[in-house]
């Protein structure tokens, strides 16, 4: 039997006035250090599967400072029916308000088809930082079916959509030489901050297999692909303590 379930975060300048579980997904208050309120995503059971409908909706309001993080990976797994599973992320940051998105891993087992839908509503000062990674197949394994779109539009207008699809049921050519080339860790990290539109940043290669791109906007992309999943989460640190040591 397939599970619908929507999980609920609101934060304000003065706290968490809403934080609500559902099914699969708990979302509890834990100890933050530096100026954040913090959140973390436990998973409560296996999730999602296929036929699964999921959602966690993540709202900083004005002036808040919220981080979101999870206690580990997400694992797509395949479920009693061929049903794709659907997993949507909508987050809202409010003026002079900060996001911290920074969950673990999505890892696509195989014979599971997901496709998770990311969308982001920022305001004219809001700052956001955003991981996602995803890690295609567990150890030894082919990866399942994963479609991935994350779209984000700032003071009203897109400033991001970037759409990516892996395994069986993705077009021809993602694991080729001009896409991943054999590896199985891909991860995006998104920086949106007021203070590049006075000093963009620069285009910069991270070593022979990631990218630090700006967009139009006041923002960043880094996109990164690995041999695994520690060698990409070292990579996409190692940006976060240089640009952003608080």
């Amino acid at each position: 039997m397939s599970v619908q379930a929507t999980a609920r975060i609101v934060a304000t300048r003065d706290g968490l006035p809403v934080l609500v579980s559902d099914g699969p997904l708990a979302v509890r208050r834990t100890r933050a250090t530096g100026p954040y309120t913090r959140v973390t995503v436990v998973g409560a059971m296996s999730a999602p599967l296929g036929g699964d409908r999921l959602a966690i909706e993540a709202d900083a309001g004005e002036g808040a400072r919220l981080l979101v993080d999870s206690a580990a990976a997400t694992v797509a797994l395949p479920g009693r029916t061929p049903e794709q599973a659907h997993y949507d992320v909508r987050l809202t940051v409010g003026e002079n308000a900060e996001l911290r998105w920074l969950p673990e891993q999505l890892v696509s087992a195989y014979g599971s088809d997901l496709r998770m839908r990311t969308r982001v509503e920022l305001a004219a000062t809001a700052r956001l930082v955003l991981r996602e990674e995803q890690i295609l197949g567990r150890y030894g394994e082919q990866s399942g079916t994963l479609a991935t779109r994350l779209t984000v539009h700032r003071a009203g207008r897109p400033l991001l959509d970037q759409e990516l699809g892996y395994g069986p049921g993705a077009p021809g050519g993602w694991d080729g030489p001009a896409v991943l080339a054999g590896h199985r860790a891909v991860g995006q990290l998104l920086v949106v901050d007021p203070q590049f539109e006075d000093k963009p940043a620069e285009p910069q290669l991270l070593g022979e297999t990631a990218t630090l791109m700006p967009l139009a906007g006041p923002a960043f992309l880094v996109t990164a692909v690995a041999p695994d999943a520690r060698q990409l989460r070292c990579v996409l640190d190692d940006v976060l303590q240089a640009r952003l040591p608080g």
